[in-house]
């Protein structure tokens, strides 16, 4: 309810003061003049409309998309391949039979003169031979069994209780030699040892006296025979020494020796190879391992020196990541090299047996250089680049096929030991291995 006061009651409010305010009106009495009290008034509601939401619609905007029309397209093709072909032989001939030519009676007649004979004698003298005496012809199948043609023995090295540590064969297939040695003797014996070879086409062959002999102040422990000279035969020592003799010359047979300096090796060598060189294929090179981890390349010089040429070491911080070693002695960082063999389709590739039971692949074309302190007149480099898998024991021969061979990827075959049946190759094919009855039991030699 809205209450509105006249304005001539406003007026006499506004005169009468503060105390007729607070009193309502009652302090004064109603008299001529003077209005009565304010009363209360009902008036009308006036009521005003929002004008927003109409104001909203009128500022609203209407919009519409539509796409473009979808173009089809229709097509059509067909092809048509037509090949005719025909052939035909042309009619077979009659095969003519050649007739039969008359021999020449008079000149077939001087020809059985002639050599009538000749041929006489040389049927006397098959009838007197006893070449084929006890001989009886097998026509059934012969089978593939290996016999014993030759027992080769050397009487003073057998004597002195040695052991035959190595073998090797002549490029021509006809002289075979071997090294005598110690297998059980661990110290640095001054027994002599020998090198004796045979010659197997030799009339009058006596297996208990070799055609050579070769008289060596340290026990012999690998030998090889050169690729083209067939008598010039490599041979490593337990005193770490390389030698190179020369067969046909039984007085003076010593070509070539490293001798003692602070490039020979400080432990037995455990193989040697012969390697041509890169630019002259004629000319070889000796490459020697041993158990002291270093891999060196020697050349025949004047006075009958073995010059270095090439060195490699192997280092325990310097073999691929994934290779699983024990934590290694103080002090002790080179990984001795017990066997070693070298691609024929790669000259620069070559993998080595270790001490520790796992084969190397390495490279002679390595150029990070060894961490090492061993002494050498050449700087020393780092061939390992992979890590076969490891076997139970140190690994005694390596052998890599032959160009002749046909394998999509050439194999690699390693003998192991102390357990027999280590012997991992990465094809299944036929091996030849050797044991020595002298030494732990176990596989000693592996050939392609």
């Amino acid at each position: 309810m809205a209450t509105r006061a006249q304005p001539w009651q406003l007026c006499w409010a506004r005169s009468s003061g503060p105390v007729a305010l607070a009193t309502g009106g009652a302090a004064s009495a109603e008299g001529p003049g003077r209005p009565g009290p304010l009363q209360d008034e009902t008036l009308g509601v006036t009521s005003v409309p929002s004008q927003w939401r109409g104001v909203q619609g009128i500022r609203g905007d209407t919009k519409s998309c539509q796409t473009a029309s979808i173009v089809t397209a229709e097509a059509s093709t067909q092809t048509r391949k037509h090949a005719d072909a025909e052939v035909q032989t042309e009619a077979p001939e009659p095969v003519r039979v050649q007739p039969v030519s008359r021999h020449d009676s008079p000149r077939l007649a001087a020809f059985l003169q002639r050599v009538e004979a000749m041929v006489i004698r040389e049927l006397n003298k098959n009838w007197q031979s006893h070449a084929f005496d006890g001989f009886e012809v097998n026509w059934t199948e012969q089978q593939q069994t290996v016999t014993c043609l030759h027992t080769l023995s050397y009487p003073p090295a057998q004597g002195q209780g040695m052991h035959v540590t190595s073998v090797s064969w002549n490029t021509t297939g006809s002289v075979v030699a071997c090294a005598y040695g110690r297998l059980d003797d661990g110290d640095w014996s001054t027994l002599k040892s020998f090198v004796c070879a045979w010659n197997l086409d030799r009339r009058g062959l006596s297996p208990r006296q070799p055609s050579a002999v070769v008289e060596v102040p340290s026990a012999v422990m690998c030998l090889a025979f050169h690729p083209t000279q067939p008598s010039h035969i490599a041979g490593g020592l337990y005193s770490g020494e390389v030698l190179v003799w020369d067969m046909s010359r039984p007085e003076d047979p010593l070509l070539w020796r490293t001798g003692l300096t602070d490039d020979t090796h400080r432990d037995p060598v455990s193989q040697v190879v012969w390697l041509p060189e890169p630019r002259h294929s004629h000319r070889f090179r000796v490459l020697s391992v041993a158990t002291d981890g270093k891999v060196l390349l020697w050349q025949g010089a004047g006075a009958g020196q073995l010059r270095l040429t090439e060195g490699f070491a192997l280092v325990v911080q310097q073999l691929p990541r994934n290779t699983k070693l024990k934590k290694p002695h103080r002090g002790e960082t080179e990984v001795g090299a017990t066997a070693v063999a070298f691609s024929s389709f790669d000259p620069s590739l070559f993998v080595l047996g270790t001490e520790g039971g796992f084969p190397l692949k390495c490279s002679l074309a390595a150029e990070e250089a060894a961490l090492t302190r061993m002494p050498s007149s050449v700087s020393l480099r780092a061939p390992a680049q992979f890590t076969f898998s490891p076997h139970g024991g140190p690994v005694y021969s390596e052998s890599l096929p032959k160009r002749g061979n046909r394998w999509p990827h050439p194999p690699v075959l390693h003998a192991a030991g102390p357990a027999p049946d280590i012997l991992a190759a990465v094809a299944q094919v036929p091996v030849c291995c050797a044991l020595v009855s002298s030494a732990p039991p176990g596989v000693c030699g592996s050939f392609w």
